[in-house]
This record gives structure tokens, C-alpha cells and sequence, in this order.
């Protein structure tokens, strides 16, 4: 089986997952912290090289503010606890969205964990954190089009790949896959750009009950598709050359 070697994972359901069995939203978001945990573990065994995972988007801020604080709060326990095991293991933590409006002792972290594991590369683990592909679109053009106004970029040299290597994924393939737990069947705004010709998967089950099992069939879903970025698939070659 050929896996992919960028898989996006949207871990949505927590919340859902914590009312289902009477408990607080904050035990869902905990528990999906362990799921988090168990899918980094495995990734490296079943072929994967990044993995990306929508951690807090940019529209998360409109939650309660009890909700985003402890959001906040596992994000330090999960780098300071498990920073030493992805450095280990040789994992290489890298950040994704807009780290302007985070507080300083959160931008430290995440800079920490970028800094320390910068050399490993058994897995590439990128964190969507403040996150939102409409806002890094946005940013990124405001980026270039400043370039271009200080005289430093000719208008014309922008292509689609130029753009991509100023998004915040520079470095990174697209992802091949994109996973999304709690049944819903949508993006929401992850990965816009980098998404373009990704396979798709979405699963009902909540992200906290999500397993290293739920990865692989996602796998052997993924490598039993046919890929054609918009050209012909191999039968319709093939139909095409005998007529």
C-alpha cells in the first residue's frame, strides 16, 4: 500500500464526544489530546513523513472565553510535557498561523518547540494553531504585494508556485490527504490553498475515540483512488487509445 506522505487531519468532536457521556467540554478537549498523541506515535509506521493537524483556528476566538483559555492551557501541558518525547523520536514540530495577536509566553513556546526540533526528520509535525486559510491567503498576498511596492518583486514574476512558497507551508508538500473526524463535510477554511487536489476522507466518529486503526483505514481508502490532477485516470487513457 502506498501511503501519503503529508496527511492533514481536521480533529473535530470533542466537544460532542464530552456530552455524549455527561462530562465537560474540557475532558472532550483532553481526551483528544491523548488522541493526538497516540495518531503522532503511529504516523511514522504507516509511511507518513508530515502530519497536519488543525489544532485552533483563527474563528476559535469566539468561543467562550473559559473554553479558549483552557484551550490555551493544554496546548502549554502538550508542548511542555511531550516536547521532549517528539524531540526523541525525532520529530520536528513546526507552527502555522498567525502568531501576531498570541501572548507572549504562548509565541515563546511554540518558537521553543520550532527551534529545538528544527533538525529532526523522522516526522515533520506541523501545528494549525490561530489558524485560518482565507487569513494566510490574505496575509500572504499583503506580503508580496508590499514587495512589490517597495520595488523588490515585479508583479509579473508571481505564479502559483512563487504564492505557495510565501504561505505559511512553505517547505511543506501539500497534503495528499485530509481527514475529518465527527462526520461533518467540510474544510472549514483549513488549508484552502494547499488542499487543491487532496483526497478527502471524513469519518463519524468523534476525534477523541479516533485510533491508530481509523488512520490505517484512511490509508487503504486513500491508496485505492485514482489521482489525476485533472488529467485523464489509466481506463480512460486507455479508452482513448483504442479509438
Amino acid at each position: 500500500m502506498t501511503s501519503p506522505a503529508h496527511v492533514a487531519i481536521i480533529m473535530d468532536g470533542n466537544g460532542r464526544w464530552a456530552k455524549a457521556r455527561g462530562l465537560p467540554r474540557l475532558a472532550g478537549h483532553r481526551a483528544g489530546v491523548e488522541a493526538l498523541r497516540n495518531t503522532v506515535r503511529a504516523a511514522p509506521g504507516l509511511g507518513i513523513s508530515f502530519l497536519t493537524v488543525y489544532a485552533f483556528s483563527s474563528e476559535n476566538w469566539s468561543r467562550p472565553k473559559s473554553e479558549v483559555s483552557d484551550l490555551m492551557g493544554l496546548l502549554k501541558i502538550f508542548i511542555r510535557r511531550d516536547l521532549a518525547e517528539l524531540h526523541q523520536n525525532g520529530v520536528r514540530v513546526r507552527i502555522i498561523g498567525d502568531r501576531a495577536g498570541l501572548q507572549p509566553d504562548i509565541r515563546t513556546l511554540l518558537e521553543e518547540a520550532e527551534t529545538l526540533t528544527v533538525r529532526n526528520d523522522a516526522l515533520t509535525l506541523v501545528i494549525a494553531f490561530n489558524y485560518g486559510g482565507r487569513d494566510e491567503i490574505v496575509r500572504t498576498a499583503r506580503k508580496l504585494a508590499s514587495a512589490v511596492a517597495r520595488g523588490e518583486l515585479d508583479s509579473e514574476a508571481i505564479t502559483a508556485e512563487s504564492f505557495a512558497g510565501s504561505l505559511d507551508t512553505q517547505g511543506i508538500p501539500d497534503p495528499e490527504l485530509v481527514i475529518r473526524t465527527s462526520g461533518e463535510l467540510r474544510l472549514s477554511n483549513f488549508l484552502l490553498w494547499q488542499a487543491a487536489y487532496s483526497e478527502l476522507v471524513f469519518l463519524p466518529c468523534y476525534w477523541p475515540d479516533f485510533s491508530r486503526e481509523h488512520l490505517a483505514d484512511a490509508l487503504r481508502d486513500f491508496a485505492s483512488r485514482e489521482r489525476r490532477f485533472g488529467g485523464l485516470g489509466a481506463q480512460d487513457v486507455a479508452v482513448t487509445a483504442k479509438g
